[in-house]
């Protein structure tokens, strides 16, 4: 955990970013990098009756971390799409309660 979900991104741009990435983010969350998932979205867009590529977006799902470092979250991944060429990207959060997220059957919130 964080799990992000990217959309209109390819796999190969996604992949040449990911190492870095990730360790950035681990860094600001004081955590491993084995806790973050990057999963790439396969979906279509559809506009006016036609296929059109898809709008950059990501989906960070995770535990609330506060305002501040939700900003800097936001302004890596940035920083790493925009290295892409990408010149837009959107972000948004959702985020878990630890007593409603389990691991094998345990609640985060009991450990």
């Amino acid at each position: 955990m964080p799990h992000l979900f990217i959309r209109g991104i390819s796999v190969e741009q996604v992949k040449t970013i990911s190492r870095p990435l990730v360790q950035e983010l681990a860094e600001l969350c004081e955590c491993g990098t084995d806790n973050f998932t990057l999963e790439v979205v396969n979906s279509t867009f559809v506009f006016d009756g036609k296929e059109v590529p898809g709008y950059p977006f990501i989906e960070v799902k995770w535990f609330e971390r506060g305002q501040a470092v939700r900003d800097q979250f936001a302004n890596i991944i940035t920083k790493y799409v925009h290295s892409l060429e990408v010149p837009e990207v959107e972000i948004a959060f959702s985020t878990f309660k630890e007593s409603e997220y389990y691991f094998n059957g345990k609640s985060f919130a009991t450990e």
